[in-house]
Protein backbone atom coordinates (compact mmCIF):
# COMPACT_ATOMS: atom_id res chain seq x y z
CA UNK A 1 0.00 0.00 0.00
CA UNK A 2 2.69 2.81 0.37
CA UNK A 3 4.41 2.03 -2.56
CA UNK A 4 1.08 2.23 -4.46
CA UNK A 5 0.37 5.69 -2.31
CA UNK A 6 4.20 7.09 -3.01
CA UNK A 7 3.43 6.56 -6.95
CA UNK A 8 0.19 8.43 -6.89
CA UNK A 9 1.68 11.53 -4.81
CA UNK A 10 4.56 11.44 -7.53
CA UNK A 11 2.06 11.47 -9.85
CA UNK A 12 0.43 14.57 -8.46
CA UNK A 13 3.51 16.36 -7.98
CA UNK A 14 4.42 16.39 -11.26
CA UNK A 15 3.65 20.17 -13.15
CA UNK A 16 0.70 20.11 -15.09
CA UNK A 17 0.70 21.50 -18.77
CA UNK A 18 -1.96 24.47 -17.17
CA UNK A 19 1.31 25.34 -14.51
CA UNK A 20 3.47 25.60 -17.39
CA UNK A 21 1.38 27.88 -19.44
CA UNK A 22 0.91 30.18 -16.47
CA UNK A 23 4.52 30.00 -16.07
CA UNK A 24 5.04 31.31 -19.17
CA UNK A 25 2.58 33.68 -19.28
CA UNK A 26 4.10 35.64 -15.86
CA UNK A 27 7.34 35.78 -17.25
CA UNK A 28 6.12 37.43 -20.22
CA UNK A 29 3.89 39.61 -18.38
CA UNK A 30 4.57 43.48 -18.91
CA UNK A 31 6.36 45.21 -16.77
CA UNK A 32 5.24 49.14 -16.79
CA UNK A 33 7.09 49.95 -13.83
CA UNK A 34 10.24 48.33 -15.72
CA UNK A 35 9.14 50.52 -18.82
CA UNK A 36 9.24 53.53 -16.46
CA UNK A 37 12.49 53.79 -15.08
CA UNK A 38 14.15 53.06 -18.44
CA UNK A 39 12.19 55.58 -20.01
CA UNK A 40 12.84 58.47 -17.37
CA UNK A 41 16.52 57.39 -17.49
CA UNK A 42 16.82 57.71 -20.81
CA UNK A 43 15.01 60.93 -21.22
CA UNK A 44 16.31 62.80 -18.27
CA UNK A 45 20.30 61.94 -18.88
CA UNK A 46 20.13 62.11 -23.01
CA UNK A 47 18.52 65.17 -22.80
CA UNK A 48 20.62 67.38 -20.34
CA UNK A 49 23.38 66.82 -22.83
CA UNK A 50 21.13 67.16 -26.03
CA UNK A 51 20.09 70.46 -24.64
CA UNK A 52 23.70 71.60 -23.73
CA UNK A 53 22.27 72.27 -20.24
CA UNK A 54 25.27 72.91 -18.74
CA UNK A 55 27.00 74.44 -21.61
CA UNK A 56 29.45 71.41 -21.96
CA UNK A 57 29.23 71.62 -25.78
CA UNK A 58 31.35 74.77 -25.76
CA UNK A 59 34.05 73.04 -23.45
CA UNK A 60 34.16 70.37 -25.84
CA UNK A 61 34.94 72.10 -29.00
CA UNK A 62 38.25 73.59 -27.48
CA UNK A 63 39.75 69.83 -27.72
CA UNK A 64 40.61 67.78 -30.67
CA UNK A 65 37.54 67.89 -33.82
CA UNK A 66 37.85 63.47 -33.72
CA UNK A 67 37.53 64.01 -29.87
CA UNK A 68 34.92 66.14 -29.63
CA UNK A 69 32.56 64.77 -32.13
CA UNK A 70 32.63 61.23 -30.72
CA UNK A 71 32.02 62.57 -27.15
CA UNK A 72 29.23 64.66 -28.34
CA UNK A 73 27.51 61.72 -29.56
CA UNK A 74 28.70 59.19 -26.79
CA UNK A 75 27.25 61.68 -24.45
CA UNK A 76 23.77 62.36 -25.95
CA UNK A 77 23.01 58.43 -27.00
CA UNK A 78 24.38 57.74 -23.13
CA UNK A 79 20.62 57.97 -21.39
CA UNK A 80 19.06 55.88 -23.60
CA UNK A 81 21.94 53.14 -23.53
CA UNK A 82 21.92 53.33 -19.35
CA UNK A 83 18.09 53.21 -19.19
CA UNK A 84 18.19 50.26 -21.05
CA UNK A 85 20.97 48.26 -19.27
CA UNK A 86 18.78 49.19 -16.23
CA UNK A 87 15.61 47.64 -18.17
CA UNK A 88 17.39 44.75 -19.01
CA UNK A 89 19.46 43.91 -15.84
CA UNK A 90 15.35 43.88 -14.60
CA UNK A 91 13.69 42.06 -17.56
CA UNK A 92 16.61 38.83 -17.61
CA UNK A 93 15.86 38.79 -13.78
CA UNK A 94 12.16 37.16 -15.11
CA UNK A 95 12.93 35.64 -18.33
CA UNK A 96 15.87 35.35 -20.88
CA UNK A 97 15.98 37.90 -23.81
CA UNK A 98 16.94 37.00 -27.73
CA UNK A 99 18.54 40.52 -28.74
CA UNK A 100 21.96 40.91 -28.72
CA UNK A 101 24.55 43.08 -30.01
CA UNK A 102 25.15 40.94 -33.17
CA UNK A 103 22.43 38.66 -32.88
CA UNK A 104 22.56 34.92 -34.66
CA UNK A 105 25.54 36.33 -37.23
CA UNK A 106 28.71 38.20 -36.28
CA UNK A 107 29.13 37.70 -39.73
CA UNK A 108 26.37 39.17 -41.51
CA UNK A 109 25.96 42.17 -38.46
CA UNK A 110 29.65 43.23 -38.94
CA UNK A 111 29.20 43.32 -42.72
CA UNK A 112 26.19 45.28 -42.32
CA UNK A 113 27.72 48.01 -40.51
CA UNK A 114 31.02 48.34 -42.62
CA UNK A 115 29.11 49.20 -45.81
CA UNK A 116 28.13 52.32 -45.02
CA UNK A 117 31.08 53.26 -43.33
CA UNK A 118 32.85 52.64 -46.79
CA UNK A 119 30.65 54.67 -48.87
CA UNK A 120 30.64 57.89 -46.32
CA UNK A 121 34.49 57.49 -46.15
CA UNK A 122 35.04 56.90 -49.79
CA UNK A 123 32.28 59.62 -50.78
CA UNK A 124 33.42 62.12 -47.80
CA UNK A 125 31.80 64.78 -45.94
CA UNK A 126 32.05 68.58 -46.18
CA UNK A 127 32.36 70.12 -42.77
CA UNK A 128 33.17 73.70 -41.46
CA UNK A 129 36.34 71.98 -38.82
CA UNK A 130 38.56 72.27 -42.14
CA UNK A 131 39.21 68.51 -41.63
CA UNK A 132 39.93 66.55 -44.88
CA UNK A 133 36.45 65.11 -45.91
CA UNK A 134 37.03 61.52 -45.86
CA UNK A 135 38.36 61.56 -42.52
CA UNK A 136 35.84 64.08 -41.47
CA UNK A 137 33.27 61.17 -43.43
CA UNK A 138 34.80 58.17 -41.36
CA UNK A 139 34.81 59.70 -37.80
CA UNK A 140 30.86 60.87 -38.64
CA UNK A 141 29.93 58.18 -39.50
CA UNK A 142 31.23 55.87 -37.14
CA UNK A 143 30.32 58.20 -34.30
CA UNK A 144 26.86 58.09 -35.66
CA UNK A 145 26.41 54.29 -35.77
CA UNK A 146 27.97 54.17 -32.16
CA UNK A 147 25.12 56.74 -30.91
CA UNK A 148 22.65 54.65 -33.39
CA UNK A 149 23.77 51.42 -31.24
CA UNK A 150 22.84 53.07 -28.00
CA UNK A 151 19.75 54.15 -28.93
CA UNK A 152 18.66 50.49 -30.22
CA UNK A 153 20.00 49.02 -27.34
CA UNK A 154 17.03 50.89 -25.57
CA UNK A 155 14.33 50.76 -28.23
CA UNK A 156 14.83 47.44 -29.63
CA UNK A 157 17.18 45.71 -27.38
CA UNK A 158 15.07 46.58 -24.25
CA UNK A 159 12.13 48.08 -25.12
CA UNK A 160 10.62 45.71 -28.06
CA UNK A 161 11.83 42.48 -25.82
CA UNK A 162 9.97 43.81 -22.73
CA UNK A 163 6.68 44.39 -25.18
CA UNK A 164 7.04 41.32 -27.34
CA UNK A 165 3.72 39.67 -26.17
CA UNK A 166 1.81 42.71 -27.24
CA UNK A 167 0.34 42.37 -31.02
CA UNK A 168 2.28 43.99 -33.81
CA UNK A 169 0.77 47.44 -34.29
CA UNK A 170 -0.14 48.54 -30.49
CA UNK A 171 3.89 47.57 -29.69
CA UNK A 172 5.29 49.75 -32.11
CA UNK A 173 2.89 52.46 -31.75
CA UNK A 174 3.41 52.42 -28.22
CA UNK A 175 7.15 51.96 -29.28
CA UNK A 176 6.93 54.81 -31.51
CA UNK A 177 5.18 57.19 -29.45
CA UNK A 178 7.91 56.71 -26.62
CA UNK A 179 10.49 57.30 -29.06
CA UNK A 180 8.62 60.10 -29.99
CA UNK A 181 8.64 61.94 -26.58
CA UNK A 182 12.24 60.95 -25.85
CA UNK A 183 13.52 63.67 -28.86
CA UNK A 184 11.56 66.09 -26.99
CA UNK A 185 10.87 67.52 -30.37
CA UNK A 186 8.01 69.51 -28.97
CA UNK A 187 9.65 71.68 -26.82
CA UNK A 188 12.31 73.00 -29.80
CA UNK A 189 9.59 75.36 -31.35
CA UNK A 190 9.01 73.12 -34.36
CA UNK A 191 5.38 73.49 -35.72
CA UNK A 192 2.35 71.26 -35.14
CA UNK A 193 2.71 69.30 -38.50
CA UNK A 194 6.83 69.03 -37.60
CA UNK A 195 6.17 66.98 -35.00
CA UNK A 196 2.83 64.92 -36.17
CA UNK A 197 5.37 64.24 -39.32
CA UNK A 198 8.26 63.45 -36.59
CA UNK A 199 5.71 61.34 -34.72
CA UNK A 200 4.77 59.08 -37.82
CA UNK A 201 8.59 58.73 -38.64
CA UNK A 202 9.12 57.42 -35.25
CA UNK A 203 5.92 55.08 -35.59
CA UNK A 204 6.65 53.33 -39.22
CA UNK A 205 10.75 53.31 -38.01
CA UNK A 206 9.52 51.66 -34.84
CA UNK A 207 7.69 49.12 -37.61
CA UNK A 208 10.77 48.97 -39.95
CA UNK A 209 13.13 48.32 -37.59
CA UNK A 210 11.18 46.14 -35.56
CA UNK A 211 10.64 43.90 -38.63
CA UNK A 212 15.30 43.30 -39.08
CA UNK A 213 14.96 43.24 -35.11
CA UNK A 214 12.55 39.83 -35.21
CA UNK A 215 14.60 38.75 -38.46
CA UNK A 216 18.17 39.28 -36.91
CA UNK A 217 17.81 39.34 -33.10
CA UNK A 218 20.94 41.90 -33.88
CA UNK A 219 21.12 45.27 -32.15
CA UNK A 220 23.88 46.36 -34.44
CA UNK A 221 21.79 45.55 -37.58
CA UNK A 222 18.80 47.60 -36.06
CA UNK A 223 21.62 50.46 -35.97
CA UNK A 224 22.36 50.49 -39.93
CA UNK A 225 19.01 51.10 -40.41
CA UNK A 226 18.36 53.77 -37.94
CA UNK A 227 21.95 55.49 -39.48
CA UNK A 228 20.45 55.83 -42.59
CA UNK A 229 17.94 57.77 -41.35
CA UNK A 230 19.88 59.59 -39.71
CA UNK A 231 21.98 60.10 -42.58
CA UNK A 232 18.76 61.05 -44.95
CA UNK A 233 17.05 63.32 -42.36
CA UNK A 234 18.04 64.21 -38.81
CA UNK A 235 21.77 63.87 -38.39
CA UNK A 236 23.72 67.20 -38.23
CA UNK A 237 27.18 65.70 -38.36
CA UNK A 238 26.48 64.45 -41.99
CA UNK A 239 22.77 65.61 -43.03
CA UNK A 240 24.23 69.03 -44.88
CA UNK A 241 27.61 67.92 -45.42
CA UNK A 242 26.67 65.72 -48.72
CA UNK A 243 24.41 65.98 -51.58
CA UNK A 244 21.03 65.04 -52.56
CA UNK A 245 22.39 62.39 -55.04
CA UNK A 246 25.07 61.22 -52.57
CA UNK A 247 22.54 60.78 -50.36
CA UNK A 248 20.19 58.71 -52.52
CA UNK A 249 23.26 56.54 -53.71
CA UNK A 250 24.58 55.45 -49.78
CA UNK A 251 20.68 54.84 -49.35
CA UNK A 252 20.25 52.57 -52.75
CA UNK A 253 23.90 50.71 -52.61
CA UNK A 254 23.45 50.15 -48.48
CA UNK A 255 19.84 48.98 -48.03
CA UNK A 256 20.15 47.03 -51.72
CA UNK A 257 23.40 44.75 -50.01
CA UNK A 258 21.59 44.74 -46.43
CA UNK A 259 18.07 43.47 -48.49
CA UNK A 260 20.22 40.31 -49.52
CA UNK A 261 22.12 39.87 -46.92
CA UNK A 262 19.55 39.73 -44.56
CA UNK A 263 17.58 37.10 -46.60
CA UNK A 264 20.73 34.84 -46.98
CA UNK A 265 20.33 35.40 -42.91
CA UNK A 266 17.04 34.05 -42.56
CA UNK A 267 17.69 31.55 -45.02
CA UNK A 268 20.33 30.17 -42.81
CA UNK A 269 18.85 30.76 -39.75
CA UNK A 270 16.01 28.20 -41.32
CA UNK A 271 18.01 25.77 -42.14
CA UNK A 272 20.07 25.58 -38.62
CA UNK A 273 16.47 25.44 -36.55
CA UNK A 274 15.94 22.00 -36.98
CA UNK A 275 19.65 21.16 -35.92
CA UNK A 276 19.23 23.64 -32.92
CA UNK A 277 15.95 22.13 -31.50
CA UNK A 278 17.08 18.34 -31.39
Amino acid sequence: MKKKTRGVNQIAAQPSPNDHMNETKESNKISWQRILIFFLLATAISNIFRFDIFAWKSELREGPAWASILIAVLLEGSGVFIGALVGLFLLRKKRNTEMSLLGTSKTYSLVMSIIPIMLLTFIGVNNDLELDTHLYGFIAVVGTLLYCVMEEYGWRGYLQEELKSLNPWPKYLLIGFLWYVWHLSFLTGASIGDNLFFLGMMIFGSWGIGQVADSTKSILACACFHLIIQIMMFNALIRDGISGNEKLIILGISVAIWFVLIKRWEKEKGLAAPVSEK
